[in-house]
């Protein structure tokens, strides 16, 4: 009589993989390798740029500023420009420029809410005479606030005219609060013409 096989023969055979199998198991691993290599790495770069900037102060007029060159001011359409600029009246007119303020006590443990501010005043005459008055120069901070610069304690008052090519140069003075403002000039003493963008600091 035949023995039939043991039970650990048929085991043995009911383990070893068709070839069809293995290559399907084969594919199956090579997918999923290709997958995680393409998951390996730094990620891509974001391209949209969310950097922005802030918007003007808004206590300044609705202009745009232009620096490094001389601008034209009129009552119509003051010139807008930062402090050390020139701003002209017109072909043949008045050149001003206004630098600063300088404050004393920089670097102070103690930062005051006010410091005095010196500004320099050059006013050019062109081809016409320029009427020259420190009363047309006033100032006003971020609050709103309007000062009256007065002429620096010891200055010499300016001639009240420049003929042309003549020239001045003054200092004003005032107390201001810490912060953005404006000089601001009115050659005719209600009419602004110029404008220059400054900060008060004192730490």
């Amino acid at each position: 009589m035949r023995v039939p096989e043991s039970g650990g023969g048929v085991a043995s055979q009911a383990r070893r993989p068709r070839p069809g199998v293995q290559v399907l198991v084969a594919v199956a691993v090579a997918v999923s390798l290709a997958g995680c290599a393409a998951t390996v790495g730094p990620p891509s770069p974001k391209t949209t740029d969310t950097s922005k900037y802030g918007s003007l102060p808004s206590f300044l007029p609705p202009a745009s500023f232009d620096t490094d060159r001389v601008l034209v001011g009129t009552p119509g359409k003051p010139a807008l420009t930062t402090e050390g600029d020139a701003v002209s009246t017109g072909s043949g007119g008045a050149l001003v420029t206004v630098t600063g303020p300088e404050v004393p006590g920089e670097g102070l443990p103690y930062q005051a809410e006010a410091t005095t501010c010196t500004w320099t005043v050059t006013i050019r005459a062109g081809a016409t005479s320029v009427h020259v008055d420190t009363t047309d120069f006033s100032s006003i901070d971020h609050l709103g606030a309007i000062y009256r610069p007065i002429l620096v304690p010891g200055e010499p008052q300016p001639p009240s005219t420049l003929r042309p090519g003549e020239h001045t140069t003054f200092e004003l003075r005032a107390v201001m609060v810490v912060g953005e403002g404006l000089m601001r000039w009115a050659p005719d003493g209600t009419h602004v013409v110029a404008e220059w963008d400054f900060e008060v600091e004192n730490d």
